[in-house]
């Protein structure tokens, strides 16, 4: 098995802007991966069974825990870190402009 390769990110320092988007993109994760759950027959359990599909981060954003929300905190942190690191830039929505 080859060893992991990420884009080195170390060097990226995200401006405020982009920071801010961390928790929403976090909130989106887990919204995604809990829609895809409950589409394949998961449902909520208080322990993980995978046999019964049970699963008990099937819960909104605001009832995981602390370590979870930090979990999906991090792969979204890492993500705008990679995409700015590969030479993008991530603008805000200009406000003046007609929508």
């Amino acid at each position: 098995m080859p060893a992991p390769d990420p884009v080195d990110t170390r060097h990226v320092e995200l401006p405020a802007d982009l920071l801010a988007l961390t928790e929403t993109l976090a909130r989106h994760a887990h919204a995604v991966w809990q829609r895809q759950r409950l589409a394949d027959g998961w449902r909520y359990g208080p322990a993980r069974d995978d046999q019964r599909r049970l699963h008990p981060s099937l819960v909104s954003y605001d009832e995981l825990s602390e370590d979870e929300r930090q979990y999906d905190r991090n792969a979204a942190l890492e993500t705008l870190r990679a995409i700015v690191a590969l030479g993008y830039r991530i603008l805000p929505p200009d406000s003046a402009a007609e929508p």
